[in-house]
C-alpha cells in the first residue's frame, strides 16, 4: 500500500537537495543546460505575460530564489513553477516577491548620509529648487532619511523627491511611513552617526507597536512603480539615489541601469550608489568626477 506520507517526505528531501544544489552543488552538465533553459523559459514567460522582466538578473541569485519559491509551493521542478505562474497571478506575484530584494534601513550606512550633508548639501543649497529620486526605494525608509535630512538643512521646502520601486506592495508600506516601534533604537543609533541635529524620536508618534512618521515628511515625496529594466526615464534629476540593487543585475542590465542614469540626471547632477557598486567599468564612467569614493558619490561633468 502506498504511504503518502512517506512519498512526500522523500520528495521533499529530494527537493531539499536540487535546493542546496543551488548554493553551490553541482548536477551534471546536461541537468545544468537543462535547468537553465527551463529558467529562461519561466522568466520569459513572466516577463510576456505580468511585465516583469528579471531575464538579465544575476544568475546565481535568480536561481537559489526559484527554488526556494518552487520549495514554498511544493513543487518538484522550474517547468512545474512556470505552469503555475502561467496560470495563477497570485503565485507569479509571491515569485517576484522573491526575486525582488528588500534590504532597507533608516539611514542604511551612515557614513554615506553624512557625506551627503557635507559634500552633497552646500551644492543643493545654490538651487532654488531641486529634483531627488531614490531608485528602488523598497519600503522607504531611506526616502524618509533623506527628507529628514533635508528638512535639519532648510532645504525641504525646496525639494521634490521621486522614490520608486517595481513592487508595489512596497510603494504601499513607503507610503504609509509606518514601521516597527522596535526599530527605533537602532535607527536613531543610525540617525546620530549620520550626522542627525535634532531628537529622532521627534520625527514620528507611537501607536500600540507600530511607530508612524509625522505627515509633513510625505508631502514633499511623490511614490511611484517604476521598472529600472522596461521603463524610460521620466524627469530630469539633480541627485539620483541607486543603492544594492545593480549588485543583482548581471553586466547588460547594469549598463542599461547605468544609461538610465546618466539621460536622467542633469548638467553636474549627483549620482549616489552602493558600497559594493561602481561607474568604473561602464561607458560613462569619463562623464563623472567622484565626490567621494568611498560612499561612491559622484558628479555628472559631461
Amino acid at each position: 500500500m502506498y504511504d503518502q506520507r512517506a512519498g512526500d517526505l522523500r520528495a521533499l528531501r529530494k527537493l531539499g537537495a536540487v535546493y542546496s544544489e543551488a548554493d553551490g552543488g553541482r548536477g551534471t552538465r546536461e541537468e545544468e543546460e537543462r535547468e537553465r533553459i527551463e529558467i529562461a523559459l519561466l522568466l520569459e514567460g513572466l516577463y510576456r505575460l505580468y511585465g516583469f522582466d528579471f531575464r538579465n538578473y544575476a544568475y546565481p541569485s535568480v536561481r537559489r530564489r526559484i527554488w526556494h519559491r518552487i520549495y514554498a509551493e511544493r513543487l518538484h521542478s522550474v517547468s512545474g513553477l512556470q505552469e503555475r505562474v502561467l496560470h495563477d497571478r497570485s503565485c507569479a506575484e509571491r515569485l517576484v516577491d522573491d526575486l525582488v530584494i528588500h534590504v532597507t534601513e533608516m539611514y542604511r550606512d551612515p557614513s554615506l548620509f553624512a557625506a551627503f550633508r557635507e559634500r552633497v548639501v552646500p551644492l543643493l543649497r545654490e538651487l532654488p529648487s531641486f529634483r531627488i529620486w531614490h531608485a528602488g526605494c523598497s519600503t522607504g525608509e531611506e526616502v524618509y532619511s533623506t527628507a529628514i535630512l533635508l528638512y535639519e538643512e532648510g532645504l525641504y521646502d525646496r525639494a521634490r523627491i521621486y522614490a520608486t520601486d517595481i513592487n508595489e506592495e512596497v510603494l504601499h508600506v513607503a507610503e504609509r511611513a509606518a514601521y516597527p516601534l522596535k526599530k527605533m533604537q537602532e535607527y536613531t543609533k543610525n540617525y546620530m552617526r549620520a550626522g542627525g541635529k535634532d531628537a529622532f524620536s521627534g520625527y514620528y508618534g507611537a501607536t500600540g507597536e507600530v511607530a508612524v512618521f509625522h505627515p509633513f515628511l510625505r508631502e514633499r515625496i511623490v511614490f511611484a512603480q517604476h521598472n529600472l529594466v522596461t521603463d524610460r526615464s521620466f524627469n530630469e534629476f539633480h541627485v539620483i539615489f541607486c543603492r544594492n540593487v545593480m549588485i543583482y543585475f548581471d553586466s547588460i542590465l547594469q549598463n542599461h541601469a547605468h544609461d538610465l542614469f546618466y539621460e536622467s540626471l542633469c548638467p553636474q547632477g549627483i549620482l549616489v550608489l552602493g558600497h559594493k557598486e561602481s561607474i568604473t567599468f561602464t561607458k560613462h564612467a569619463a562623464h563623472y568626477e567622484t565626490l567621494d569614493q568611498q560612499e561612491k558619490i559622484f558628479r555628472k561633468i559631461k
